[in-house]
């Protein structure tokens, strides 16, 4: 059966991965192949970054939404570009200055600075493999060392002597003079120093597989073998052979690399392959709205996230609008992770064609998670922390008890993680920021009538009662909009600028214990901070 009459029966969902899988099947069909060859590519000079995370969640999307649609089977490839020549040093890696004398070798050889592998390319491959594994992907790690010295890439790399001058004919017209005076697409590696050097070729033997060099420093020429890990090719000539070699049918990229896209197709065709279905997605931006650089190391690990929120919440935050550019800072984590939990709570009761466009369903590989809802939004958590200053889940757990009888760390895991992270993510970020302002005289008129309000009411009163009670209250008082009657509560009381729906706060919280803070909030010194 072909990928188009597969496809038809399952029509994709008017949702991304499934108009990327789409176009995928309909490569298939075009090829006649009856198996999807996904790659996503990393380039272990610095430690792995988030977005690594995020190319590989989201090419793993692509894939689990193209075998719905198709029933074709498909691989995915993390390739690592671990021979690549070390440019620079890391600046965030311990002992950099070990690593200067090693500039210029492939990060493969070049030792750990970490002194826990056996090099710094397999330091930052272990790394990539330990976070993906932790995520459950499944994908098959692939070295760029491993491919070369083993012979994976020969004939490719004979296929680029071949076609050396239409190659260059390609690249040259892209480089400043000074680079292509000097621009080779084939990188030896010089057999003293083992440095990949970056010179041009003097002639070239298709037949023998071989090309002559000269070493800059020395004057001394060089007859190199371009198989078995004698030489690796310049990253686009790379990208181009690497999807010809293989026959990559998908890999995705990020807005910066769009000129490379292009030329690497270009360079594919040459050989005599079939450039893969691209998707091209924005880029992260730290908290300075800068690019996020796996040398520079801002923006977050995944390490950092999984600090303070749950896995599902970064794979959320990867979901979204993948072709808008993000700030990637800690202040996204608590939306994502309430995003996270909506979606997840409303997969239970979707149709399966609404499940298809839900990002849960996509985080889930197409099922419903198991107990991981929440009676209690991550946003909530926090303003809890706030307020009760706690330190311990426990604090935390006796409101949750009284609010939701039913809950359990035991019932509800999910609900148990979120606390842990809500501790954590409160000490780091929420209180030390917290600044509390004296109320105007119309709010201080206007909190005592809540005051008052609330305690002439029913102590069960659910959220959506209470929240009534703090619309009218607000709606009694002259304030310019509720906007500002909402604010005045979160900053005055919260000492924060936004905060959540406050009658669910209330709820959590307490009525009575919610007077206790405003009657404090009212008590409090003009001059407090």
């Amino acid at each position: 059966m072909s990928a188009t009459t597969r496809n038809s029966a399952t029509p994709p969902a008017k949702i991304w991965p499934f108009e990327e899988a789409a176009s995928v099947a309909h490569r298939l069909s075009a090829t006649g192949k009856d198996l999807a060859l996904f790659e996503t590519g990393y380039g272990p000079s610095g430690l792995p970054h988030i977005g690594t995370f995020g190319e590989v969640a989201r090419t793993s999307w692509v894939r689990r939404a193209f075998t719905l649609l198709t029933g074709l089977p498909s691989r995915l490839i993390a390739f690592s570009d671990d021979m690549d020549g070390l440019r620079k040093v890391p600046d965030n890696v311990p002992n950099r200055d070990r690593l200067t004398p090693y500039l210029g070798m492939p990060l493969t050889r070049i030792p750990d600075p970490f002194g826990e592998h056996d090099s710094f390319g397999a330091h930052n491959n272990a790394r990539l493999r330990a976070f993906l594994d932790s995520f459950g992907f499944d994908y098959e790690f692939a070295s760029a060392t491993d491919s070369y010295t083993r012979g994976k890439f020969d004939a490719a790399l004979i296929r680029v002597l071949e076609c050396y001058d239409e190659v260059m004919t390609v690249i040259l017209p892209t480089l400043g003079p000074e680079r292509r005076a000097t621009y080779s697409p084939i990188l030896p590696l010089h057999p003293r120093t083992g440095r990949v050097m970056q010179v041009p070729m003097e002639s070239r033997d298709p037949a023998a597989g071989t090309v002559v060099w000269r070493d800059p420093d020395t004057a001394e020429a060089f007859e190199t073998l371009v198989k078995g890990g004698g030489c690796k090719l310049q990253w686009k000539a790379d990208w181009a052979m690497r999807w010809y070699a293989l026959g990559v049918d998908y890999e995705m990229s990020g807005k910066d690399l769009i000129d490379s896209v292009r030329l690497s197709g270009r360079i594919c065709r040459i050989l005599g392959g079939t450039p893969p279905k691209g998707f091209t997605y924005e880029l992260f931006l730290d908290e300075h709205a800068q690019k996020i650089s796996k040398s520079r190391g801002n923006g977050l690990s995944v390490e950092e996230w999984l600090r303070y929120a749950p896995p599902e919440s970064l794979s959320q935050f990867m979901f979204n609008a993948p072709q808008r550019a993000k700030r990637l800072y800690f202040d996204v984590i608590p939306r994502a992770t309430d995003e996270y939990l909506a979606n997840a709570v409303r997969l239970s009761t979707q149709s399966p064609e609404e499940q298809r466009l839900n990002p849960a369903w996509h985080i889930h590989a197409g099922r419903s998670p198991n107990r991981s809802g929440s009676p209690v939004s991550f946003a909530m958590l926090l303003n809890l922390a706030s307020v009760v200053n706690a330190e311990t889940p426990a604090i935390l757990w006796g409101f949750i008890r009284r609010y939701s009888p039913e809950a359990t760390p035991e019932t509800m895991p999910f609900l148990d993680r979120l606390v842990d992270h809500a501790i954590v993510y409160y000490r780091d970020f929420v209180r030390p920021e917290k600044r509390y302002r004296h109320p105007t005289d119309v709010e201080r008129i206007a909190l005592a009538d809540l005051a008052e309000t609330l305690k002439g009411m029913d102590r069960g009163a659910d959220a959506e009662a209470i929240q009534t009670v703090v619309y009218e209250v607000g709606k009694r008082h002259p304030f310019p909009e509720l906007r500002a009657w909402f604010g005045c509560l979160y900053q005055v009381l919260l000492g924060q600028h936004e905060g959540p729906r406050f009658g669910g706060f209330v709820a959590l919280y307490g009525i009575d214990e919610t007077v206790a803070l405003i009657e404090a909030a009212l008590s409090r010194p003009a001059d407090a901070g």
